[in-house]
């Protein structure tokens, strides 16, 4: 009596097991399972019991055979087998990756009956792997430097000279077309410079109407002005002792220009509303994507200004000017976004190659990575092929929203009414707005500040 009910309590504790369980004979045939292998394997009890082993395909078993082993079963050769990785196959063809610990049984003669093998699902444990496996080779790329991608000649030159300038403290300017990865730069310059230690802080002069630019930069005092409920930290006193990246400076109105020249001669700055300098240790980095010469000419941009911050100035070259890279970029998005998203996807073949290596990229480096996300979107299988390219590659037939405005829409009433459109549809939402556009947030700010429109709790324009 006793003896069946330790039995019973065996079953129970068999069954509620998490990690699978199976008992097969010295021939390997299956005996039995309990629940959670049914649940790991997809096969049902009925499918499994009487069945070969073999019918769940492990890695390790036939192995072991193609060494030359007599056994099918590594366990019935080694007598045991401990915290062994294995891969199996479910019933629907899919691999399982386990943790095995297996020993085998003897009856009192000490004559081998059988064996019994436990089986945790580690799938997640070896996903993970991957992740870090691919991670790692993403930290040691070996043509890239502080995590821009490029092994050109232009390239070269320009981290030869980030290395360089990075150990100065004269002010430097970053010149680029827009996604040329010019924020990479400064923060190389930061991350290599004497002062990265300190804070490395950023300011787009293109997002901010003139009135909150000049408190963003300098900071403010309460009551300086409506809604100044209390003092304000500017930008420039918080990267006291570190970098300030002045990107789109090009945009900076004349009457902030003449501030900005005062803040680098006096090295010191006055809050909105008050006249005390504050003293100020901050090197600056700057970055534009237009013509700051032709802006001088045009009476945009002063010229005292402009010799104050480009003192080391670095040109970023366009992606039609370094093709070469593209084969290298095209990999590591792939590597990046294949993380992300978690689609096996391993690549894309040569005609698709070709199309990149051909198109002149416009929007450069920041282009070529939304074209591959675009691919993941569709391609469903392990290559990417021109089928899964936009039509701005291929010639054929673009979606409205990625179409490149011409300058009538851009400047006309149309643009302006289409851009109300979009913003009211998104409820005000400047990122999904600039989705639904094709353009870059940089880019719909400009648009705002052209149009004069003003999106807060109310679109105005």
């Amino acid at each position: 009596m006793l003896e069946e009910e330790y039995s019973k309590y065996w079953q129970t504790v068999v069954h509620t097991m998490l990690d699978g369980l199976m008992v097969v004979d010295p021939d390997g045939i299956i005996l039995s399972i309990n629940d959670a292998m049914e649940q790991l394997t997809g096969y049902h009890k009925d499918e499994l019991i009487g069945q070969s082993c073999e019918i769940l395909d492990c890695d390790t078993c036939f192995g072991t055979r193609a060494r030359g082993g007599d056994r099918h079963c590594e366990l019935f050769k080694d007598g045991q087998v401990r915290h062994s990785k294995c891969v199996l196959k479910k019933k629907d063809g899919s691999p399982l990756h386990v943790l095995k610990n297996a020993a085998i049984l003897r009856d009192k003669d000490e004559v081998v009956v059988g064996g019994v093998e436990t089986l945790a699902d580690c799938t997640e444990l070896v996903a993970k792997e991957r992740v870090i496996s691919s991670l790692r080779r993403e930290l040691s790329i070996e043509d890239s430097f502080q995590g821009i991608i490029g092994k050109s000649t232009a390239m070269r030159q320009v981290f030869d000279l980030i290395k360089s300038a990075a150990s100065s403290e004269a002010p430097a300017i970053i010149y680029g077309e827009s996604g040329t990865g010019k924020e990479l730069v400064a923060i190389a310059l930061h991350s290599l410079g004497t002062r990265s230690n300190g804070p490395f802080i950023t300011v787009n002069c293109a997002a901010l109407n003139e009135s909150l630019l000049e408190s963003e930069l300098f900071g403010h005092v309460k009551g300086a002005f409506t809604g100044a409920d209390h003092t304000r930290v500017g930008r420039f006193e918080a990267a006291s002792n570190g970098d300030i990246f002045l990107d789109e400076i090009g945009d900076l109105p004349i009457s902030t220009q003449i501030k900005m020249l005062r803040v680098l001669q006096e090295k010191e700055i006055e809050k909105v509303g008050d006249h005390h300098p504050v003293a100020i240790d901050v090197r600056v980095l700057a970055a534009t994507n237009k013509d700051l010469k032709r802006l001088m000419e045009e009476g945009r941009f002063r010229d005292d200004l402009y010799y104050r911050i480009g003192v080391i100035p670095i040109y970023l070259p366009p992606l039609r000017e370094r093709r070469e890279d593209i084969p290298l970029l095209v990999d590591t998005f792939i590597n990046r976004i294949r993380i992300k998203s978690r689609k096996q996807i391993s690549g894309m073949n040569k005609e698709t190659l070709e199309l990149l290596m051909g198109y002149d990229w416009p929007g450069n480096v920041r282009e070529l990575i939304n074209v591959i996300e675009y691919t993941f979107v569709l391609c469903n299988g392990e290559e990417i092929t021109p089928d899964h390219l936009p039509g701005t590659l291929t010639g054929g037939p673009q979606p409205l929203s990625v179409k490149q405005p011409n300058a009538r829409s851009q400047s006309g009433g149309n643009g302006k009414e289409r851009l109300l459109g979009v913003l009211k549809r998104t409820g005000g939402n400047k990122s999904k707005a600039a989705r639904i556009l094709g353009i870059s947030r940089v880019t719909l700010w400009k648009r705002l500040k052209a149009y004069d429109i003003q999106v807060d709790k109310s679109i105005q324009g």
